[in-house]
């Protein structure tokens, strides 16, 4: 697919990951709106100052959405949590609930009536592994990336023949400041693999024009989602160790 003179909102395109997939974007030809509490440090594309992270703030990039075209709706803005569930404050739970669920499904019904009255469009939902194989101290995070999985999987079957294509891309760990020291500790602790940013922007790319469905980033990480969805009590014990080491870091913390 051409993505020349096409209109892409892109959420959270201010990111390390955001600013990368907006400058390949624009290079090949769309034209892209960023909606991010902060504007892009390198200003390619139009930009809407929204805070995805309220009910309120969400309604206003709604309303924002209404008065411009959109062929390609990219909702990448997420947030993350390393650590014990039950220590997570109450008001970070409901924001990543809302920034990494609740903003994609509310976006993605306003700007689909347009998308059906013109019989066609793309919805782009960036996901993760930990949406397929969850982890433990990242549960939050897991079980919103997890219900982003269903709601495209669900969204893909009710718009069969529509002429609209729902494409859910899933990267593995990605070196970016989304992850804080005690997940990069974690990381290198467990030998985790993590992509660069430069790599996982090209691959959301390549996946949008390709229009695929379904796009896991990474292997082993990829064999594992299919290991888990057979027989989930072999990923239990493999992930036991890494679990460990968790705890371990997460007791060293300062409360």
């Amino acid at each position: 697919m051409s993505l020349s003179s096409k209109s892409v909102v892109l959420t959270g395109g201010a990111g390390g990951i955001g600013q990368l997939v907006s400058a390949k974007l624009v290079e090949y030809g769309a034209h892209v709106t960023i909606i991010d509490p902060l504007p892009p440090k390198r200003p390619l594309a139009d930009y809407i100052e929204g805070d995805l992270g309220t009910v309120a703030g969400i309604g206003t990039v709604r309303d924002a959405l209404a008065q411009r075209p959109c062929d390609i709706l990219i909702n990448l803005a997420g947030i993350q949590h390393f650590g014990l569930f039950e220590s997570q404050p109450p008001a970070q739970i409901e924001a990543t609930y809302i920034v990494n669920l609740l903003a994609p499904v509310l976006l993605t019904h306003a700007v689909l009536p347009a998308m059906k009255r013109r019989a066609s469009g793309q919805i782009v939902n960036i996901g993760s592994i930990f949406g397929s194989i969850a982890f433990a101290h990242f549960v939050t995070y897991s079980s919103t990336k997890a219900g982003l999985r269903g709601f495209s999987e669900a969204l893909r079957r009710e718009l069969k023949g529509s002429g609209i294509d729902v494409t859910y891309i899933a990267p593995r760990a990605v070196k970016t400041a989304l992850n804080s020291g005690p997940v990069m500790q974690f990381a290198k602790a467990t030998k985790m693999n993590m992509d660069a940013p430069e790599t996982v922007a090209g691959k959301i790319v390549a996946a949008i024009v390709g229009r695929r469905k379904d796009v896991y980033i990474g292997f082993p990480e990829s064999l594992f989602v299919r290991v888990n969805s057979l027989v989930p009590r072999v990923v239990d014990a493999a992930l036991s160790g890494g679990d460990k080491c968790a705890r371990k870091i997460l007791a060293s913390m300062p409360a």
